[in-house]
């Protein structure tokens, strides 16, 4: 790390700033990469991971609550020994989140006021407490705050598609054009489906996740970088880590008090009443104050001993509390009745109902990008609040394809688990059910075999048997009408989403009961 100024040798303030700032965009450009092909057919689920599995605080989490340790969760101690050495620099040089606050900063528009005051910081605190407190009972909701779950999340469920309906759009538009045809046509067949879905993606509610994601951005109006410096859980943890950091921002006796470091510093934890000194625990390591200060009063040299505890640092009494509140809020959450009556339609990715879901899943949204079809999207009230934006299987909305198994192989803690294809095959998510008031040939008196046609199951799991009825009107037909031979059926879901009634299928994929012996 840089000393101070040129004058001492070695690179200038200015040029480790603007390392600092190729090496942030860098990470947050491979992050985006990384994300693009997470897709079915992309690059595998061991690159894929990185980016989650270098999370110290999900993978923790996830090994508390499931009480498994992931060898891939190793990675995660990367992030860990470069906080003991170097405190928050994850936080100001590589988390794709804090890069996305700082270019959206708001600086423009926001609220001119110092900002809530450094007591605002146990928030983030506390929440950690919490988080971890609920881990220990099992407990994972809590990280769908988790700067990188909620980044990869944002991309997945708004960002993406969203991109993905404005090329559409413009090459429809274009397409109109008779001499831009055959360009527009090549330009779709290149990034169709190496980088865009084949088909448009849709996921529920997404409002609501575009809403919280747009809520952590508005927050700058309050102050600088507001989510990390009172909110970031992963930033809490990184904090107490950096408070023994080797390497720490120093004050030396060349400061003249110009105040300059003071504004310039994204997280507020420059002061002026302890003599421009910084919280280890809240520095990210930016060197904002280092290009700004004139007088090379700014030093990163190497220390032994910990840092001074702040006021704001979490202590007895808080642990006390987060772990009193963790223990009442799961209480409550258990004591809803979907934890005795299982929601019908709670149909999970493979394997990932014995499994133990909802003590693996961290929320990041991984299956939901990898699903080709949009079959999995984020639970809202299947599951209750405690499996809160896990995957459930929505097959009204995409089917569970015979052949893929690529939900399992992009996971980043295994709460769906790696299955091969011919395993996954196997595996009972759920069991079809068909409405005979709804289905066509049932109901109307009309032909329709679209549900046995579309079954995957080599021995199909939808029969059509052949009868002759009186209609209403006297008429006597001769039509095929479907039945389930649930011994055979998975519920991969394809009649459901092919059915062609109006509105709810005729046919729907209901959680296979506690006595079927297949589940």
């Amino acid at each position: 790390m840089p000393e101070g100024a040129s004058s001492r040798g070695g690179w200038s303030p200015r040029r480790w700033l603007t390392l600092r700032r190729i090496i942030q965009y860098t990470a947050l450009l491979l992050f985006v990469v990384i994300f693009v092909w997470s897709r079915r057919g992309g690059w595998p689920g061991e690159v894929v991971n990185i980016p989650l599995r270098l999370d110290p605080l999900a993978m923790l989490m996830q090994t508390l609550a499931s009480r498994t340790l992931l060898a891939g969760s190793a990675l995660a101690l990367i992030t860990v020994a470069l906080a003991l050495v170097f405190g928050r620099a994850w936080c100001g040089w590589l988390c794709p989140l804090g890069t996305v606050l700082q270019s959206l900063s708001l600086d423009r528009w926001r609220i001119k006021s110092k900002g809530p005051g450094d007591s605002w910081r146990k928030t983030k605190y506390g929440l950690l407490l919490l988080v971890l407190s609920a881990a220990l009972f099992g407990n994972l909701t809590l990280l769908i705050f988790d700067p990188l779950t909620v980044l990869f999340r944002t991309l997945s469920i708004n960002v993406w598609p969203a991109v993905d309906q404005i090329v559409r759009v413009v090459e429809n538009a274009l397409y109109r054009v008779s001499w831009l045809q055959g360009a527009v046509f090549w330009f779709d067949s290149v990034v169709r489906p190496r980088v865009l879905p084949p088909d448009p993606a849709f996921y529920r509610d997404a409002m609501l996740y575009a809403g919280v994601f747009a809520g952590i951005v508005l927050l700058n109006l309050l102050a600088e970088r507001f989510w990390c410096r009172y909110f970031c859980p992963l930033g809490a943890f990184l904090g107490l880590l950096g408070k023994v950091g080797v390497i720490r921002r120093k004050v030396n006796d060349k400061c003249l008090e110009c105040n300059k470091c003071v504004p310039v510093c994204p997280t507020g934890t420059v002061t002026a009443a302890k003599r421009y000194a910084s919280d280890p625990g809240e520095c990210t390591m930016c060197l904002e104050c280092l290009a700004a200060c004139p007088f090379n009063a700014i030093e990163f040299p190497a220390h032994r001993s910990a840092a001074e505890w702040r006021g704001y640092d979490p202590g007895r009494r808080q642990a006390i509390v987060s772990l009193g509140a963790a223990v009442a809020g799961i209480g409550l959450v258990r004591s809803d009745q979907r934890s005795f009556a299982e929601h019908p339609f709670l149909v999970q990715p493979p394997g990932a109902r014995e499994n133990n879901l909802l003590s693996r899943c961290i929320r990041c949204g991984e299956c939901m990008r990898a699903c080709p079809t949009s079959a999995i999207q984020p639970a809202i009230g299947e599951a209750g609040l405690e499996g809160l934006w896990t995957p459930v299987v929505v097959s009204r909305l995409g089917y569970c394809i015979y052949s893929c198994n690529a939900c399992g192989q992009v996971c980043p803690t295994q709460a769906i688990p790696p299955l091969s294809v011919p395993e996954k095959q196997k595996k009972v998510i759920g069991l079809a059910y068909i409405d005979k008031d709804r289905c066509i040939p049932w109901a109307d008196y009309r032909p329709c075999i679209i549900c046995e046609e579309m079954c995957p199951i080599p021995h199909k799991a939808i029969k059509l048997e052949r009868v002759e009825l009186t209609t209403p009107d006297g008429d006597v037909v001769s039509l095929q009408q479907p039945y389930v031979i649930r011994e055979r059926c998975i519920g991969c879901g394809i009649c459901e989403t092919k059915c062609p009634v109006n509105g709810e299928a005729a046919i729907r994929i209901y959680v296979p009961g506690r006595h079927d012996e297949r589940f």
